[in-house]
């Protein structure tokens, strides 16, 4: 879950949104303002129900942000990579470079989120009930409300809800099978899924259509969420059995570093559809250039920039040896945002290893039952 805009840092960890929050987002608003508080405190003005239903639902975003950073500070004490935070229409996620490495650990980074939710719903109910029947009171006591349902919601044992991480954060520590665990939450959190569509269809049928198709569709994306968090798994430990130099490329491209960009994007990327190329004078290979360093410049400056201008030299790239296994390298290139790594091994360029190559085998593999 990318986000398409990023508005800030805390500690550190980018804190973005997807382009589906803006939507939900204003679904929220709307039925504040035009429903929840005109229903339970009548007598405002129509300015103040949108002013009070505007800063609510920011407020209510912004408790769901203080959720995912409990886990993502739980995560960094952990030595877990965060790669940020995105707020999308189901909510928020935190992004982490990878699983936990204990039971302990993972039980702690799922149990970080639903404890801030609840000091917060417990610390905005009170002080709603202190201030009283005023706008600001009434945004605080729905905002204590919101934050309670949030731990109910989460604490539900569906993986991958944070209940459900627990859940396979308890079944690991008792089997000291992350696996297993795996598999097991993944099916309980599927089962649960089931009956957040069936209630959904109920409810459909039952003449709340929009609450209804709501629900199933939280349950659809639970259960598709559950199912890919299995498949993870086999993909990591499918990967793992394989080593890099069953799977790299050795038949690489060699260009000139005085190359200009317009020349290698007609004569080399648009003539043989490689994404990399790596860039070589007298003294050997000084660095590699691939199609995001060409989107890097605008289109009118190809013609006078270099690729020896544009490219990643050697120093900075990311690399992989030989030996290193394929379930690393893949999680290096999701962690660090790469699409291909050159393979070297003692200073010596062997190769290149891409995200496709990857993907192939895991293809190849399937369609043979292997």
């Amino acid at each position: 879950m990318r986000a398409s805009l990023t508005f800030g840092k805390v500690f550190d960890i980018p804190i973005g949104v997807h382009s589906s929050w803006f939507v939900v987002f204003a679904l929220v608003t709307w039925s504040l303002a035009a429903g929840y508080f005109p229903g339970e405190y009548p007598g405002w003005s129509t300015a103040t129900y949108w002013l009070v239903g505007l800063v609510t639902s920011l407020l209510f975003f912004g408790s769901v942000v203080a959720h995912e950073l409990g886990h993502a500070v739980v995560a960094l004490r952990e030595g877990v990579q965060v790669r940020g935070i995105t707020l999308f229409v189901f909510g928020g996620v935190a992004q982490i470079g990878r699983e936990p490495s204990t039971a302990g650990a993972e039980f702690r980074i799922a149990a970080a989120g639903p404890l801030v939710s609840l000091l917060l719903g417990l610390g905005l109910s009170a002080l709603g009930r202190s201030a009283g029947n005023t706008a600001w009171g009434a945004s605080a006591v729905y905002l204590g409300r919101a934050n309670l349902l949030l731990v109910g919601f989460n604490l539900i044992p569906g993986f991958p809800l944070d209940g459900g991480r627990m859940l396979r954060a308890v079944i690991w520590a008792l089997g000291r099978d992350f696996r297993s665990a795996t598999r097991v939450a993944s099916l309980v959190g599927q089962g649960i899924a089931f009956l957040f569509i069936l209630g959904g269809v109920l409810l459909m049928f039952g003449g709340q259509f929009f609450n209804g198709l709501w629900i199933a569709f939280i349950g659809w994306f639970l259960q598709s969420a559950a199912a890919q968090s299995w498949q993870q798994v086999e993909v990591r430990d499918t990967l793992r059995s394989l080593r890099v130099e069953q799977v790299m490329n050795r038949q690489y491209a060699l260009i000139e570093p005085g190359l200009s960009l317009e020349q290698l994007v007609y004569e080399n990327v648009l003539g043989s559809g490689r994404r990399c190329f790596f860039v070589a004078d007298q003294s050997g290979v000084v660095g590699m250039v691939t199609l995001h360093n060409i989107r890097q410049v605008a289109r009118d400056e190809w013609p006078s920039t270099t690729v020896a201008q544009a490219m990643t030299t050697m120093a900075d790239l990311r690399r992989v040896t030989p030996r290193d296994d394929l379930a690393a390298v893949l999680q290096r290139m999701v962690v660090e945002d790469v699409n291909q790594m050159p393979v070297m091994d003692g200073g010596r360029l062997l190769g290149v290893v891409t995200r496709e190559d990857l993907l192939r085998l895991l293809q190849t593999r399937a369609e043979l039952g292997i």
